[in-house]
């Protein structure tokens, strides 16, 4: 069975980890302000305002879940983090609660961490790869707006982003571009997605 991620819909939204739904499985999707966040999920759910999108970096402030509709799954839109214009005490608040979410949320069953690809691995998406590495989960790294680099960076890029971090330990690690505008890297990201919620897709 292939995950049809075009069913997804809007499911809920919370702002503190008490109000957290009951669910079975979740991917939880995080980055920086910026980093192309909504624009991943709207073109991976080809809905146009599934996810909002705004050129003020910052603007998603709640955990919102959006449903796979035939598993019964769902996918789940973190804070942005990193925004300069925020608050150091806000933007701090968010850290500390993305960190304690996806350490301790036993519903995970995987990460990913969207990263500009002209700019991975600032200090804050280190200290997510960080938290993260404490679970033991699978991540994925999405390194987004590829269509802004040449064939060459996009070698170097990829190259240099796995070798950093390995050092964390991952067991299972994976890497990708992706570019909204262009469409690549969506087929890419639905089958990762989809052997994380049905683990029987990686053996077909």
């Amino acid at each position: 069975m292939k995950i049809n991620f075009k069913q997804a819909k809007f499911y809920t939204t919370v702002n503190d980890l008490k109000s957290l739904p009951r669910v079975n499985k979740e991917i939880a999707i995080v980055g920086r302000s910026n980093a192309g966040k909504s624009s991943l999920l709207n073109t991976l759910t080809n809905q146009n305002k599934l996810a909002f999108t705004s050129k003020t970096p910052g603007r998603t402030q709640h955990i919102n879940y959006f449903q796979i509709v035939q598993d019964e799954s769902y996918l789940v839109d973190l804070p942005g983090y990193g925004y300069a214009k925020v608050p150091e005490e806000i933007r701090m608040h968010w850290v500390g609660l993305l960190g304690d979410y996806i350490r301790h949320r036993k519903e995970i069953v995987g990460l990913v961490l969207i990263m500009d690809s002209r700019h991975p691995l600032k200090d804050l998406d280190v200290h997510m790869i960080d938290f993260f590495s404490q679970t033991g989960k699978p991540l994925h790294i999405v390194l987004s707006k590829a269509d802004k680099l040449t064939k060459q960076e996009k070698m170097k890029t990829m190259r240099d982003v796995k070798a950093a971090i390995l050092q964390y330990g991952f067991t299972d690690l994976s890497l990708q571009m992706f570019s909204s505008p262009k469409r690549e890297g969506i087929e890419e990201l639905e089958l990762q997605l989809g052997k994380w919620l049905v683990p029987s897709l990686d053996e077909e």
